[in-house]
């Protein structure tokens, strides 16, 4: 907000924002994450998607891996990191779009970093807990930061990360060389890149570091990798429906899968909290994200044309009965057999223990599945931002002692198995589950939402959107709304578990509702009351001018802020 009142705009705040999630959320994001963005520029009205996604690096083969032994990316340590991208898109979207200089955006992020703040809540000490061991017996450098005075800090506590400042204070010393503003900044995504950042990261990733496998590896990123890659703009998949058209990332993410699950609902008959809503709508995200599977990745051959075309869906809904389905049904768009990864149809692709209900959790050997954050903003010139900012988390990869951050470890969502679209491939991108959205009514942008949760992000935005285009309720009914998700299909984190007809649900659903969808053949587990999405969500009125913002209740993180 301060950068709003300063006279910035929408990209200025959300970047601003980005960076101080990465220091007072460490454990849902970080500077070595990964970052999706889309937006529409008050001058254009052009829905564009900004790809932070950084892609696999060049020595990351899936003959590497058979080397090693691994059937499997491992869901921790800087064997599985890709090309950070989340910083780098921060700079690249201030630079582009924003009008504050590097210091004034990252003032906030610098103090609290160098200065301390206090920990919010549990979730950040709960997550350094359980991973305790793990930075004590090998991961020493993550020690070094995240257990002060030898010890899991509390909430409440200051707690500060003077090396991540440091890298902080060297990038706006570096955009302070001189030159235009766009040159400034120019120096210091040169500094990232190629400079003091991509440096230390190419002296450290040669050595060995336990990860989940149990074993020790190495990482295959080098300073080159980071030299040759470079955020992208984008045009964004799209669809038309009720009366707006929502807009995501392509299909080297998840995003499509919210436009095909509307697609598959156009017609039918939804009244928002009844067994039969929920039963339609799940039942056509698992038609979805078996597309997903069969489909989605970073190929230019993804036949996106057909998988929203209404005939496609047509045919696809016509596979939604009254029971609950318990297979894996991808489709065949114009007529291509689709192709799903061996390791789903094996015993090792059955749901294990770990397998969870809303956020996903950190498990002792730093696997910690879909946590993410999500920066939404409006201005009042009608500049509006979505932003899905994650990875590089505490416990992904071990703490670079020169930049006070660990890499991510987005790799693990390829597969090792060759042939597929989301295969491993050296410079490519895996399929990502970061997914903002944008909606426009008329060519003009009005709506920008998100929530953090992996492979129940697009599950929770597809119910907030229901209630708020078809049900009418307004940004916060609509969030507020009991939620549920499915866990039917893989999931795109190690161990990739699923759970065949699973349904997710919260409990203010109804006993009526519940029992209904168990008669239906669903596998239901209670979430309790309020405990499924971190829904936000902004909007503009183009007539009026009238900005609105809402925020999740649950979780006690989310909140809206306006003047």
């Amino acid at each position: 907000m301060a950068m709003l009142e300063a006279g910035g705009n929408a990209f200025d705040a959300a970047v601003a924002a980005g960076f101080t999630l990465q220091v007072v959320q460490p454990h849902l994001n970080g500077p070595g994450g990964d970052l999706p963005v889309i937006f529409a520029r008050a001058d254009e009205q052009l829905p564009t998607v900004l790809c932070a996604q950084g892609p696999a690096p060049a020595g990351a083969t899936s003959a590497h891996f058979a080397e090693l032994g691994l059937g499997l990316i491992p869901g921790s340590g800087p064997l599985a990191a890709t090309v950070p991208g989340a910083t780098l898109g921060w700079l690249t979207l201030l630079r582009d779009h924003g009008t504050l200089d590097l210091r004034a955006v990252l003032g906030p992020a610098i103090s609290y970093a160098r200065d301390g703040f206090p920990l919010v809540g549990d979730s950040v000490g709960q997550a350094i807990a359980t991973v305790e061991e793990l930075f004590r017996t090998d991961w020493t450098t993550s020690a070094a930061v995240y257990l002060p005075g030898d010890r899991v800090p509390r909430a409440g506590e200051l707690f500060r990360n003077p090396a991540q400042a440091a890298t902080y204070e060297r990038l706006v010393a570096a955009s302070e060389a001189g030159g235009s503003r766009e040159s400034r900044l120019d120096n210091a995504i040169a500094a990232w890149t190629e400079g003091f950042v991509a440096q230390a990261i190419d002296a450290f990733c040669p050595l060995p570091w336990r990860d989940s496998s149990g074993e020790r590896h190495a990482g295959v990123l080098t300073g080159e990798d980071m030299a040759q890659w470079r955020p992208t703009y984008e045009q964004p998949a799209h669809l038309d429906v009720h009366g707006v058209t929502v807009c995501k990332t392509a299909a080297w993410g998840q995003g499509p899968v919210l436009l095909q699950s509307l697609a598959l609902l156009e017609g039918l008959a939804l009244r928002p909290g009844t067994a039969d809503f929920v039963h339609l709508v799940v039942e056509a995200e698992k038609l979805a994200f078996a597309d997903r599977e069969a489909w989605y990745g970073d190929v230019p051959d993804v036949p996106m044309t057909e998988l929203l075309s209404a005939a496609y869906n047509a045919q696809r809904r016509a596979l939604i009965t009254d029971g609950a389905s318990l297979d894996l049904r991808p489709g065949s768009p114009a007529g291509r057999t689709p192709r799903l990864p061996s390791f789903v149809g094996s015993a090792s692709g059955a749901a294990g223990a770990e397998s969870g209900i809303g956020e996903p959790v950190t498990t002792s050997d730093g696997v910690r599945r879909g946590d993410t954050v999500h920066v939404d903003v409006v201005d009042r010139w009608g500049n509006i931002v979505a932003a899905m900012p994650s990875g590089g988390w505490l416990q992904s990869s071990p703490v670079i002692p020169e930049l006070g951050f660990g890499l991510g470890t987005r790799l693990q969502m390829a597969w090792l198995e060759p042939g597929l679209p989301n295969s491993l491939a050296p410079r490519k991108r895996p399929r990502t589950t970061l997914s903002p959205t944008l909606v426009m009514r008329d060519g003009i942008a009005v709506l920008a939402c998100g929530s953090p949760g992996g492979d129940q992000q697009d599950q929770w935005q597809l119910v907030f959107l229901l209630h708020h285009l078809l049900g009418g309720s307004d940004l916060q009914e609509s969030i507020e709304a009991p939620s549920f998700h499915t866990t039917h299909f893989p999931s795109s984190f190690y161990p990739r578990a699923s759970e065949p007809g699973h349904l997710v649900v919260e409990d203010r659903l109804g006993d009526d509702v519940i029992d209904e969808l168990t008669r239906r053949g669903h596998v239901v587990r209670r979430a309790g009351p309020w405990s499924l999405g971190r829904m936000c969500a902004v909007s503009r009125a183009p007539a009026s001018g009238v900005l609105k913002a809402a925020a999740n209740p649950r979780g006690g993180l989310g909140y809206a802020v306006g003047r």
